[in-house]
């Protein structure tokens, strides 16, 4: 019996440790062990490569072979921990380059090994006990820690034995710490670590084998460098600040592995060729100047098997690039030619990066040269701009890549196709192209057949006969892919992405060729409208396909994941479908489709509207399209948590989980009319109307939705919670004879109006932004046609609202707001101060609307032309006699005795200016609350909250009462500043500024309903002086406009009345 065997019996291993780990262990080759013990101490939150971790058994003396194939030997027993199970390979990198150690795994290890290594952690509270208590061979120290609470490095001084020291993350190195106390060390890895005070004391380590610095601010290397004869592996991947190799460098003969990727150096000093036995080399710079070894150097380097030359883009002549010989490289299987990239965030070419025929000429002749042996397996080109890719790639020549497995091409600024020599590689398992801005097209060249040398020459052999693989990402102008239904391509082609283009439908050759695709992942692709026909298709996952239509025909489809296609109605023919995910957070019902198909598990992303819904189960709206669904999770989301709201439903047998109060999202008490006429009298607004206010609140109101309720206890729902803020609102009246009406006390009467106040200002401001040019044009078009005001955009206006019950009327206590209010009487831009420090100049200039108008950000759209010489008028706002007259804004002419064209204009100007008396009566008659002196806050913060959420709200009815349809809840983003709002903490953080859109309020007296400004005697005559020339004569310029065009508008309004006759 297994269990039986005394292997099971470990002296001294704790019961939690995993002893099946131990008969893997226990069968591994001593060196192996060796290397599976130093893996466990790899910290995790590092990403520790396949080569830099062979680097560290070399330099730890684990490997015994000759110099020449100790990398591969090292890959032998790293290959051997993976069979074993006792690392994990990363899928998201190929192969096997990543690989990770399960926690079990690890426990075991380090317990093993707990005699000679240390592996901490930042938080452990006995650190330091530790290492002063025990020496060990070998330090890992794994940080998240801030600088004011990090280990100490003089904390490490007495481990004088200690031969590798691995440190990720911050450690607390001060000035004058140093590395004098580790004569043993043959490795020391510091990642992202401030380590400048360590480096005069590098040459230090006699025995050092391994230098890995990556990510710190190291920005040079000790002269006396050269004098650490053991050096077999440096890299300072990642350090930014690093910008000088000292010349002593390439006396380290023994080098092995070689980092400068990520640094800023210019160059490497001449004598590099003497480096022979480099295997590893990433970073080479590559340069033409006379002070620097140039690309000729690599020349002798023929042991190396990966290689990486950054600026390429800067080699003048290619006859450099032909001595770096790198295709007599035998051993070289890892190849990156990187030049600079001269394509923008949206993958296009940068203007000012443009590149001459010359120079892409230059470059296409320096990759010529570039040509690889015959054992490559992985290239990677990046930023390369010539019109052509080398003819070494292409099958008009005989291709040297027969070994090449791997291939990357990122930053392809100029080919119009890609290489037609892959189709005929037979090696060829992975291909990635990130980002081809000049491809439009991939022709029937890209997947042609080709003859195998085989006894049976005339076979034909399927294009990409290996690839399993491809991913096309950021081909930004590719629309067509051309590739016939009979055409053999792609006979094992397994994963597909397609990312970033404008195809508009897939070839039929995929569908019919590529059997074995069984994953297919496509992301913001323009025009593609429909998906159909894979029939081995296993999981597909389409996020952001805007067009889409329709999905139809995938009988082996299991896992479907949809993301933002909102235009999907169709999806059927897919039975097997186990897992379905949507993803919509504007999705406000379930799709149709829903009904037709039967997934195992639902996963829902969705907005809080949708879930609450859901939420209703048998008595909600989407029971019927989900209640066959064996399994649904659905979620809302609420700031950073996409998970905040929940409904967990499980059909068989029957259970339903949520996070969402039924009560509170029960159909409300104060709402139960059955009577439409009498809903609308009460809350002054369509059933409609009330719906959308009460989405726009929801989600705030829900972080306390059982908090409120009436008198006898009942929850208020949250249209209970709407319908109470409105009449409170609504009304003048105190607020406890309010609270008694709808069956509240007064404390929840007030409280519940605070939170949906708030709420409404803040997430109701797109109500009230100022309009784009479509919308400017229909405002000038009804302005026009209403009032004959050609190219009119608004009436600007100023109100007063008292600060409560202790109003002094002779301080002038009050909030002014300034509006401009379209003939449609919405407000579209709102500003405030208090009135006891502003008045209605100052207000004026203070605005977001005067900055924006001056400086042209708005009133900038189309002119309209007066004159027969080309005379043109601005876009422009009007207001009465109280504002200055500026180019932009247009006030009445006041002078007694008015020419013809004069009195027109101002006829024209008075009748426009009615949308903005009956806004602002239409406001006062509606929004009580701001009138009532009992019930006003005394709080200006409160009482400019109020009157924002008041002026949205009297927007929000009429764009409901216009169009009728649903607007969509945007999400506050207290990072962007409201175009036409503003507020008082936004204007240096004094207290008098103020902004936001609304109506001007007169006085409490009826009279005032037909005022558009309030203003002091001696103010409108210091306000008429600011006038400048351009506004008098673009004002008459206006006016005789309107003069000359009386005559045929009046012919025409008097034909249109004979028509209708």
């Amino acid at each position: 019996m297994v269990l039986a065997d005394s292997v099971w019996s470990i002296s001294g291993m704790p019961e939690e440790l995993n002893h099946a780990v131990y008969l893997s262990y226990e069968d591994l080759p001593s060196t192996a062990k060796q290397c599976f013990l130093h893996f466990s101490l790899l910290p995790k939150t590092a990403k520790f490569f396949c080569n830099e971790i062979i680097g560290m058994w070399i330099s730890e003396g684990f490997l015994h072979g000759t110099s020449d194939d100790l990398e591969e030997l090292g890959r032998k027993y790293y290959k051997e921990l993976i069979l074993r199970n006792l690392i994990e390979p990363n899928i998201e990198y190929i192969d096997q380059n990543l690989c990770n150690m399960h926690d079990v795994v690890r426990s075991f290890a380090q317990f093993v090994a707990r005699d000679e290594a240390l592996a901490a952690h930042s938080g452990e509270t006995n650190i330091v006990s530790r290492l002063s208590a025990h020496e060990f061979l070998r330090l890992s120290l794994e940080s998240k820690a801030s600088e004011s609470d990090g280990l100490d490095w003089s904390s490490l001084q007495a481990q004088k034995t200690l031969r590798a020291l691995i440190s990720v993350g911050y450690i607390n190195i001060k000035p004058g710490d140093s590395l004098v106390h580790f004569p043993c060390l043959r490795t020391l890895c510091i990642y992202s670590a401030h380590v400048v005070a360590l480096h005069e004391s590098l040459h230090e380590l006699k025995h050092l084998r391994y230098l890995s610095l990556i990510n710190t601010d190291i920005s040079s290397l000790p002269d006396s460098i050269g004098k650490m004869k053991f050096l077999q592996y440096i890299s300072l991947h990642g350090c930014e600040q690093f910008v000088k190799v000292p010349h002593s460098f390439v006396k380290l003969g023994l080098l092995r592995y070689l980092s400068f990727s990520g640094t800023s150096i210019e160059g490497i000093p001449k004598g590099f060729h003497a480096l022979t036995n480099l295997r590893v080399l990433t970073g080479f710079p590559a340069q033409v100047d006379g002070d620097w070894c140039s690309l000729e150097e690599l020349g002798p380097l023929s042991q190396l098997k990966h290689l990486e030359l950054d600026g390429l883009e800067n080699i003048t002549a290619s006859s450099s690039a032909t001595k770096a010989k790198l295709g007599d490289k035998v051993q070289l299987t890892i190849l990156f030619l990187n030049c600079g990239s001269i394509l923008g965030d949206d993958g296009l070419i940068k203007e000012e990066d443009g590149v001459s025929e010359e120079k892409q000429q230059r470059i296409e002749k320096v990759f010529e040269e570039l040509c690889p042996p015959h054992r490559l397996e992985t290239l990677v080109i990046k930023g390369y701009f010539g019109q052509r890719l080398p003819l070494w790639m292409m099958s008009s020549s005989a291709v040297p890549l027969k070994s090449l497995r791997n291939l990357f091409i990122t930053d392809l600024a100029c080919c119009t196709q890609l290489p037609d020599g892959l189709s005929q590689l037979p090696f060829l398992e992975f291909i990635q192209i990130n980002h081809a801005p000049a491809i439009k097209r991939i022709g029937p060249e890209f997947i042609q057949s080709y003859h195998h040398h085989s006894p049976c020459p005339s076979q034909m052999v399927a294009a990409f006969p290996r690839l399993h693989e491809m991913n096309l990402i950021g081909m930004v102008e590719w629309e067509e892919w051309e590739w016939e239904e009979q055409v053999q391509a792609f006979p094992v082609l397994q994963q597909l992405m397609l990312e970033q283009c404008k195809l508009k439908c897939l070839p039929p050759g995929l569908a019919s060729q590529a059997r074995a695709l069984n994953s297919l992942s496509i992301t913001s692709v323009q025009g593609l409208v429909s998906l159909e026909n894979f029939p081995s298709l296993v999981e597909l996952d389409l996020d952001e396909i805007l067009d889409l239509e329709r999905i139809t025909n995938l009988p082996r489809l299991q896992k479907l994941t949809i993301e933002d296609c909102p235009k999907l109605k169709t999806l059927e023919g897919v039975p097997a479908l186990q897992r379905l995910i949507l993803t919509d957070e504007d999705m406000k019902t379930l799709p149709e489709y829903m009904g037709g198909i039967n997934p195992r598990h639902l996963e829902l992303y969705c907005s809080l509207a949708l879930l609450t819904s859901i939420a209703a189960a048998q008595s909600g709206p989407e029971w019927d399209k989900f209640s066959h669904v064996k399994h649904v999770k659905a979620y809302a989301s609420e700031g950073d948590n996409t998970k905040k709201w929940f409904v967990l439903y499980t059909a068989d047998p029957y259970n339903l989980e949520t996070n969402v109060s039924r009560s509170f999202m029960s159909r409300g008490t104060l709402t139960s009319f059955e009577d439409t006429q009498r809903f609308e009298h009460v809350f002054k607004m369509t059933r409609k109307t009330f719906s959308y206010i009460c989405s726009l609140v929801m989600k705030p109101s829900m972080k306390d939705m059982n908090s409120y309720t009436f008198v006898d206890g009942r929850v208020l729902s949250l249209e209970d919670r709407v319908a109470v803020s409105l009449k409170r609102l609504y009304s003048s009246e105190p607020p406890e004879t309010i609270g008694s009406s709808v069956g509240v006390n007064e404390s929840t009467l007030l409280l519940v109006t605070e939170s949906f106040v708030v709420s409404v200002d803040k997430r109701a401001g797109h109500h009230s932004r100022w309009p784009d040019s479509s919308e400017m044009d229909k405002i000038k078009s009804m302005f026009e046609k209403i009032h004959n005001m050609h190219n009119c955009c608004g009436v600007i206006c100023t109100t007063h609202i008292p600060f409560g019950p202790n109003w002094d009327r002779e301080k002038n206590d009050s909030i002014l707001v300034q509006l401009v209010i379209d003939p449609e009487m919405r407000f579209r831009s709102i500003w405030w101060g208090r009135i006891s420090s502003m008045n209605m100049l100052s207000i004026l200039h203070e605005s977001n609307l005067f900055n924006e108008c001056e400086e042209g950000g708005y009133l900038n759209g189309s002119k309209l032309k007066v004159a027969l010489d080309g005379s043109e008028v601005g876009e422009y706002i009007i207001g009465d006699a109280g504002f200055p007259l500026l180019p932009w804004l247009l006030t009445p002419y006041q002078e007694e005795d008015l020419s013809d064209s004069k009195a027109e204009f101002n006829r024209r100007h008075n009748a426009a200016t009615t949308c903005a008396l009956k806004a602002l009566a239409r406001f006062k008659d509606t929004w009580k609350y701001l009138q009532g002196e009992t019930s006003c806050p005394v709080n200006p913060d409160t009482l400019v909250e109020t009157i924002h959420a008041c002026c949205y709200l009297h927007n929000i009815v009429i764009d409901m009462e216009e169009d009728g349809a649903m607007p969509s809840i945007e999400e506050p983003d207290d990072s962007e500043d409201d175009a036409a709002t503003s507020s008082a903490e936004e204007r240096d953080d004094s207290e008098d500024d103020a902004a936001t859109s609304s109506a001007e309020e007169p006085d409490d007296s009826e009279d005032d309903a037909a005022t558009l400004s309030v203003e002091e005697p001696d103010e409108s005559e210091e306000l008429r002086q600011v006038a400048n020339e351009d506004a008098v004569v673009a004002r008459d310029m206006l006016s005789q406009y309107f003069l000359t065009t009386m005559s045929s508008e009046s012919g025409a309004r008097w034909m249109q009345r004979r028509t209708m006759k």
